[in-house]
């Protein structure tokens, strides 16, 4: 379950790669630890069918008979709680360009950073947003209000992820293409891109730092 990714590209190359013509972000820093319910940029369609590069916050509204509680990462999407957020209104792409898996070591878990190389290129996990009412953050800074939240699917681990977490990474989409196809195709089409990625695609860039140092 990823909790933990970065983000440090540009906001040119973000634009650039999700066809965003739009960004509504201010003078965006890089963000090397990004975690649960903080705030971070995303792409979604607005109402006049441009992309826009704007900031939201991680974590989706829950299924009630949980308790409500914020979901990063959506693997049922067969279930009727997240199926009306997977029309392309709800979609969203979400920019990354490292994120972490949690190895189970001792005497503590070890954070395990995975990209598409050294260099950390720019991917974007397929991800899914809407709008809610009532209180996020933390205990000590409430925010009350109306929030704009995401969150964003996971699958199958491939076999660089699984050894480090065997039951799910996130939902990797790395051309523009697939980006277009996430943001604008017919559900029955989009599903098929909730999919590990090719092993030979990704690799194991840190391990042991609760940031992505690159």
């Amino acid at each position: 379950m990823c909790n933990l990714y970065s983000l440090t590209s540009n906001q040119r190359a973000i634009r650039d790669l999700t066809r965003a013509m739009r960004d509504g972000t201010g003078n965006l820093p890089p963000l090397p630890g990004i975690y649960p319910d903080t705030m971070a940029p995303v792409v979604r369609q607005a109402k006049d069918g441009e992309r826009e590069l704007t900031m939201m916050r991680w974590g989706m509204p829950g299924p009630a008979q949980y308790g409500g509680a914020p979901v990063t990462n959506i693997r049922n999407t067969r279930s009727p709680h997240w199926r009306r957020w997977l029309d392309p209104a709800h979609r969203c792409l979400v920019p990354v360009t490292s994120f972490c898996e949690w190895e189970d070591t001792k005497p503590r878990k070890t954070p395990v950073w995975f990209a598409l190389s050294e260099e950390r290129a720019l991917f974007a996990f397929a991800g899914i947003w809407t709008r809610w009412e009532g209180v996020r953050g933390t205990k000590a800074n409430p925010v009350e209000g109306e929030h704009e939240l995401y969150g964003f699917l996971t699958c199958d681990p491939n076999g660089v992820v699984g050894p480090i977490h065997p039951k799910a990474m996130p939902v990797l989409l790395t051309t523009p293409d697939e980006m277009d196809t996430w943001m604008a195709a017919p559900w029955e089409i989009a599903r098929e891109l909730q999919r590990p990625l090719p092993d030979g695609d990704m690799l194991i860039v840190s391990r042991g730092n609760r940031t992505d140092p690159a």
